[in-house]
């Protein structure tokens, strides 16, 4: 009798993906459907500090593309709920877990827009970062979650741009204009290379992510390359990244830089950082006043379906 683990196996070694019907091991399992979910929350959580920019965009342009932004968001989310419910939970366990707070989202997304440059700094940095991290999961062993990050990575792609440009206007504009856009990069660029998560002696799953194939590359590599992308771009904007050890070392091939404030870190991914329960009770709230429409949905798919087997 064949082996199902070693067939399981070796299709992650021979690069075949794994599909929702196939055998997997239930750590796999749980592993993506943590990170698929963490994911998903992520991008309706990320809706929240962008929305709050929409009515005070500074023209009809920022406003329609930054609508258009939030939407691809939402639309991300949806993706990748979708791709976790074939692991055998559904999205109403999901959401219940992001409400309680026992599911984790992008630490990020706990601190707030205070000026439209921030627009251009999460665009830049925060999307920078996330596609850095997320065009490798287009060749996750786990099919629906590689086929989703495909259609997600092209969008986040416009997004990284959209916000670049957005700073580049800022600096060639006022002196006022510079100086607020410069803060905005000064606030937003620790949190961004945190994103990418705890140094990897101190990642409790990223090893084995990186075995099956889940992850290809690791935390502090990923981090790695983003710093040296953006201590190139930040040039062309004439601004400064807020690292004074920010420095290219020859012998590495690499930009070396400053420590990272783990305790903060660590601080907002336990719920105490500045926008954790706004944030939560934002989600919160909006699920609760959308039960209605949910009830309403669901209400006519069943009379649609009383309908068709009376037909037949």
């Amino acid at each position: 009798m064949l082996d199902p683990e070693k067939i399981f196996l070796d299709k992650v070694y021979e690069e075949i993906k794994i599909e929702p019907k196939d055998w997997m091991p239930d750590q796999y399992r749980k592993t993506l459907i943590r990170q698929i979910s963490q994911h998903a929350h992520s991008e309706i959580v990320g809706m929240l500090p962008e929305a709050n920019w929409i009515t005070r965009a500074p023209t009809l342009r920022r406003k329609a593309t930054l609508i258009a932004k939030v939407q691809d968001e939402a639309g991300h989310g949806l993706y990748l709920y979708s791709a976790a419910e074939t692991l055998n939970i559904t999205r109403d366990e999901m959401l219940d877990q992001l409400h309680s707070g026992k599911a984790k989202y992008s630490s990020i997304f706990n601190y707030p827009t205070l000026t439209w440059a921030d627009m251009g700094a999460i665009g830049w940095l925060v999307d920078g970062a996330a596609i850095m991290n997320q065009v490798p999961l287009c060749r996750c062993s786990y099919g629906p979650y590689a086929r989703a990050m495909i259609r997600i990575c092209k969008e986040e792609s416009f997004h990284q741009r959209q916000g670049f440009e957005i700073l580049l206007t800022l600096s060639k504009g006022t002196e006022a204009q510079r100086k607020m856009a410069q803060d905005a990069i000064d606030r937003w660029w620790w949190p961004s290379i945190m994103m990418f998560g705890p140094n990897d002696d101190a990642s409790p799953h990223s090893a084995q992510s990186m075995a099956w194939k889940i992850k290809r590359f690791s935390n502090d590599e990923l981090r790695q390359k983003f710093i040296d992308m953006c201590a190139e771009q930040v040039k062309i904007l004439r601004l400064t990244l807020p690292d004074e050890k920010l420095k290219w070392n020859e012998k590495r091939n690499h930009f070396d830089f400053g420590e990272i404030n783990w305790k903060e870190f660590w601080n907002v991914v336990n719920g105490n950082g500045p926008c954790n329960k706004e944030r939560l009770a934002a989600r919160t709230k909006a699920h609760k006043d959308g039960a209605w429409v949910r009830e309403a949905a669901a209400a006519h798919a069943e009379k649609r379906k009383s309908r068709a087997q009376k037909a037949a």
